[in-house]
């Protein structure tokens, strides 16, 4: 079906001479003039909207236009709501990092990866740990090392101004 916000022309709105005509249940009639059409429509106290404007000649249906408006909506709220929206996470390290806050931080990389989110791993450098980066590509380097087979990389580590930052996203297997 056509999106909700797609302006439908019903009725006398439809401007050709001849259309495909479907009834109320989906059926072809086949190609009728307008006026027939839109007289098959009244007697049955429905709508006669144009599906496909571009088809040669246009294809319409006799519906009710309120309630195939109110289904359309209903279809695209319901695809909505089954959409996953992913997240993006930061997890941030420092250059002197302890095991045990390593680990820890490790871990919960791990499981935003698992619950499907994007991680970004940011490590501040600050003062003269600057000169020191080489300590920095060597954490980055082991927490890669570590989440490789639940993460697939989508940005190597690199510098931003006086922090480098790697993005990770969940392997999708």
């Amino acid at each position: 079906m056509q999106p909700i916000n797609k302006k439908f022309r019903i009725n006398h709105e439809i401007s050709v001479r001849e259309v495909r005509l479907l009834d109320k249940d989906g059926e072809m009639i086949g190609i009728v003039n307008i006026r027939k059409a839109l007289d098959i429509a009244s007697e049955s106290n429905l709508d006669l909207v144009e599906l496909s404007p571009n088809a040669n000649p246009p294809v319409c249906r006799i519906t009710d236009f309120g309630k195939m408006r109110y289904e359309m909506q209903k279809k695209a709220a319901d695809a909505k709501k089954k959409q996953k929206h992913t997240e993006m996470k930061e997890v941030k390290f420092s250059v002197n990092i302890g095991k045990g806050d390593y680990d820890f931080k490790v871990k919960h990389i791990v499981k935003f990866l698992n619950h499907k989110d994007k991680v970004k791993v940011s490590m501040r450098i600050k003062g003269r740990e600057i000169t020191h980066l080489e300590l920095a590509e060597k954490i980055m380097n082991d927490i890669i090392a570590e989440v490789e087979e639940i993460a697939k990389i989508d940005q190597r580590p690199k510098m931003e101004g006086r922090q480098m930052v790697l993005i990770l996203s969940p392997n999708i297997n």
